[in-house]
């Protein structure tokens, strides 16, 4: 079995983190987003991933090299010469995804944490025997997204309403889909929306059916749903194995912590916190809220929330870093600093403190 991950562009809603490494390979909870996906897909035996990408291809072809063999399982990509959308992709990519058996393959775009229901999905598909299934979530406020609307017993999809004005129902896309390889023959090779043009149609013929996603669904595509995403992941990790979480007297609520950091004396740590590996955290610090990525060194009594620090990055002594502040790579705070929601730039150096969210070049 095969799948495509949608890869596509820059990740500029995820700057400063994305100006060192393409979206994708952006650490979420201590691996990059994408290895979520791949371990998943994996899991229930897909064999190939195919990874629709117009952007650093030879950055993600490198990483994901190393995870071939690790992961075991055929890695490639499909390089877009301009951006094609959400469906063309799925037509440069034919003759990867198309093979003699038949098989229908998975599309997943590739900002969505989830549990990844990937069995249960293949077993809905099987059963309503159309040609194809899209996972859908329900969320609060549906008018801010595109809605779709089905038949609550079969799951049939009767149409799609963009942004509604008025209720027509709390089920979205969930950029999960299962599609069998007739699909492929109602996409042309240009830029073209799976969501707005391909879906419609075959729903218009009675193809197109909807599960719903059991568990969390969270894109993670900008900083405060990343964080949001992280607290709904750990809640999911804690549900199924929480022998990976952390404990301990200086641990609140659900805690990751790599085993090569390493935690002072007289911390306060939690709730919803990853840290990541070679991280040092040294005596009296307090962090809530938060992503500490790869090789951070987090001084003295310094204060941590909702916010995310990158990789290799330094906090000072005494610091207080919260509202959404994100530090790109190698950044550096220094003592007694105070940062609101500050916005940094990679291989920068903060000496005074940042009052109010601004970006900081």
């Amino acid at each position: 079995m095969k799948a495509l991950i949608l890869v596509g562009g820059f990740g500029t809603r995820l700057r400063p983190l994305t100006l060192s490494v393409p979206k994708p390979l952006v650490d979420f909870a201590n691996k990059p987003m994408i290895l979520h996906q791949i371990e998943a897909l994996k899991a229930i035996g897909v064999t190939e991933v195919v990874l629709a990408i117009n952007y650093q291809p030879e950055v993600m072809l490198n990483f994901l090299k190393e995870f071939e063999t690790k992961v075991g399982i055929k890695i490639t990509c499909s390089q877009e010469t301009e951006p094609l959308g959400t469906a063309g992709p799925l037509a440069l990519a034919r003759d990867k995804l198309i093979d003699e058996s038949g098989e229908p393959f998975f599309v997943l775009n590739s900002d969505v944490i989830s549990d990844y229901p990937l069995k249960e999905m293949i077993e809905f598909h099987k059963s309503h025997g159309g040609e194809a299934s899209i996972m859908v979530t329900k969320v609060d406020e549906p008018s801010k997204y595109g809605v779709v609307v089905m038949e609550e017993s079969t799951g049939k999809v009767e149409k799609f309403v963009e942004k509604p004005k008025l209720f027509v129902g709390n089920k979205i896309n969930a950029g999960i889909y299962l599609l069998n390889p007739e699909v492929l023959d109602r996409i042309q090779l240009r830029p073209t929306s799976i969501e707005k043009e391909v879906f419609p149609k075959i729903a218009s013929e009675n193809k197109l059916f909807a599960m719903v996603l059991p568990g969390f669904w969270m894109d993670i595509g900008q900083p405060k749903d990343y964080i949001t995403g992280l607290r709904l992941y750990l809640d999911s990790l804690r549900k199924k194995s929480s022998s990976k979480l952390s404990n301990g007297t200086h641990i609140v609520g659900n805690v990751l912590v790599d085993e090569t950091a390493t935690i002072g004396e007289g911390c306060l740590i939690g709730p919803d916190v990853a840290i990541g590996p070679g991280c040092v955290v040294e005596s009296g610090v307090r962090l809530s809220r938060c992503t500490v990525m790869r090789g951070v060194r987090i001084k003295k009594h310094a204060c941590i929330s909702s916010s995310i620090i990158g990789w290799h990055s330094t906090v000072g002594q005494w610091a207080r870093v919260e509202n959404m502040t994100i530090l790109g790579e190698d950044v550096h705070v220094s003592d007694e600093i105070y940062s609101n929601g500050g916005v940094v730039l990679p291989h920068k150096e903060i000496k005074s403190s940042i009052l109010k969210p601004e970006i900081v070049m």
